[in-house]
């Protein structure tokens, strides 16, 4: 017998959106579980212990965001909203909240997919030990060496521009925030100072990216923050 799939959340009100995505996890190897509520979502969170929530933010009980604070309050479950929102606003604000992605309705089941993909990735190598090498397209950032390489060019880094891609690289395929990026690189108290982050970024692109003005690694999410393209 073949070992079951992931166990997996849907948190959506919706019936022909939890039909759609019943039928799509399951022809992959998911196992679906669904509810239309917030308080049945925290239900099934503490009785089931699914390795992944899909949520929609408009329930009938509660706002999706609300919630996504509530979970992170004792679990770091990968947790990818998908809502119908699509102001870049609705995107920040459930990223700092804790939500691990964003997918705007509609969207493909391979673009769902893969974001589930890596978000189950990253979850589980959360648990065991960091990896001491990560490896992204062409570049190479050896964490135990400090170490990045470029088509196996070594690259000089500032301390700081160490620090602004070892998180994109740990984080790789995901989108982070310009706050959490703030927050993490420069502190707490410089989550406002969006202009460091853009010199920064700017910088690394010099020396990573063949073509700094088309930037195929380090991309801009557009009033979100910046996601380093996970290329496995």
């Amino acid at each position: 017998m073949t070992d079951p799939g992931p166990l997996v959340l849907v948190v959506e009100d919706e019936p022909q959106m939890r039909r759609f995505l019943r039928a799509s996890l399951a022809s992959h190897g998911f196992q679906p579980i669904e509810v239309s509520t917030a308080r049945d979502a925290l239900a099934r969170l503490t009785g089931q212990a699914p390795e992944m929530v899909l949520l929609d933010l408009g329930l009938p009980d509660g706002d999706g965001i609300e919630l996504t604070r509530e979970i992170r309050g004792w679990s770091r479950v990968p947790i990818i909203v998908i809502s119908a929102r699509g102001r870049e606003t609705d995107k920040v604000e459930a990223l700092d909240a804790g939500a691990d992605d964003y997918l705007t309705k509609p969207f493909g089941v391979a673009e769902l997919l893969a974001r589930m993909r890596v978000a189950l990735r990253h979850a589980r190598e959360a648990g065991g030990a960091p990896a001491p090498v990560i490896s992204v397209g062409p570049l190479r950032l050896d964490l135990g060496r400090r170490v990045v390489t470029v088509d196996e060019r070594e690259v000089r880094l500032t301390p700081i521009e160490y620090r602004l891609l070892a998180l994109l690289a740990q984080n790789a395929g995901k989108v982070l925030t310009q706050r959490q990026i703030l927050g993490e690189v420069w502190g707490r108290g410089h989550t406002g100072d969006a202009h460091y982050l853009r010199v920064y970024m700017a910088q690394l692109r010099r020396k990573l990216e063949p073509d700094p003005a088309r930037p195929r690694l380090l991309v801009t999410e557009p009033g979100v923050g910046y996601r380093l393209r996970d290329r496995d």
